[in-house]
């Protein structure tokens, strides 16, 4: 018995099974992104600056299941004569260095907050709405490198991330045109672009920082509130799937530290599930002299690419 569909077709240039489409594209390595990952956060929240480890190893590791949505939230528009977080005892700029401190010390990302003491950051809107000019015109991944920098230089180098001027050389530093992305964020396409993101996080229910919540197909998902180790967002992610998710091996150290351009201990530890005393011994035999350098801030290591 003969079927029509196994032939060789001399229209289609096909011997086999004929389809319907003339081409379509594979992925033999990584399953389909089907659930979509909403991370609600703020440049100056200092839990989504202690979840950094937990965050980057989870998405290195599962991002093959996920599209990553980052979402400013609006922390702080302005200080006023009221309270600001009442339940840790915030209710002007100073309160919150040692709040910060603490919250460094610990989940050991260094924080040193004495800015909030000598020259406070005004308004967590500047370095948002610049979040969203890089987003809308470098796409989500660039965007996401600018936090990163952006927290960098708040917490651990205390620089005032609300200032045109700090915010200019963050992305300067990118390779992109800071003047203009920092002028174009002072405009109303700024104001609007921040403005849908708040709209989001109230759809999304997201009221306070970090929340990650993940959406399958079905608008069924998990919603994940403050600083949770990995273990909490591969749970998430099982339940989502109904089913266990298949890790990817993580990156060497020195591809990270090429793509991260600075990892502090504590985010070597979690990446490679080291523990701190066999940390220096990890380093070594996974980084060469020529390519790195050690420091240390606020007690903590860190290390750069040269």
């Amino acid at each position: 018995m003969t079927n029509k569909n196994m032939v060789c077709d001399l229209e289609t240039g096909i011997c086999g099974e004929a389809g319907d489409e003339e081409m379509e594209i594979v992925d033999f390595n990584n399953p389909t992104k089907t659930i979509d990952l909403y991370y609600v956060t703020d440049p100056i929240c200092s839990h989504c600056w202690a979840i950094e480890p937990s965050l980057r190893r989870f998405i290195e590791q599962y991002g093959h299941y996920f599209n990553v949505h980052t979402v400013m939230g609006g922390l702080l528009e302005k200080w006023h004569d009221g309270p600001i977080d009442p339940a840790n005892g915030i209710f002007k700029p100073a309160d919150v260095a040692g709040h910060w401190r603490e919250v460094g010390e610990h989940y050991r990302m260094p924080i040193d907050g004495s800015l909030m003491i000598d020259n406070p950051v005004q308004s967590s809107f500047p370095p948002s709405r610049v979040f969203k000019i890089v987003q809308k015109y470098h796409g989500e991944e660039k965007a996401f490198e600018y936090l990163r920098r952006a927290r960098e230089e708040l917490f651990a180098f205390n620089q005032n991330i609300g200032e045109d001027s700090v915010l200019v050389e963050i992305v300067n530093g990118l390779g992109l045109d800071g003047e203009a992305i920092v002028k174009e964020a002072n405009e109303q396409s700024g104001h609007d672009l921040l403005q849908e993101d708040f709209a989001l996080t109230r759809n999304l229910g997201a009221r306070g920082f970090p929340t990650i919540i993940m959406v399958n197909e079905e608008q069924k998902g998990v919603r994940i509130v403050g600083s949770r180790p990995l273990e909490n967002y591969i749970a998430g992610l099982t339940q989502i799937l109904g089913d266990e998710p298949k890790v990817k091996e993580q990156p060497s150290l020195s591809n990270l530290l090429e793509k991260e351009n600075l990892l502090f201990a504590k985010e070597i530890e979690v990446m490679y599930d080291v523990d701190p005393s066999d940390l220096p011994n990890f380093i070594e035999k996974e980084l060469s002299h020529e390519h790195y350098e050690e420091k240390e801030i606020l007690g903590e290591k860190y290390y750069t690419k040269k």
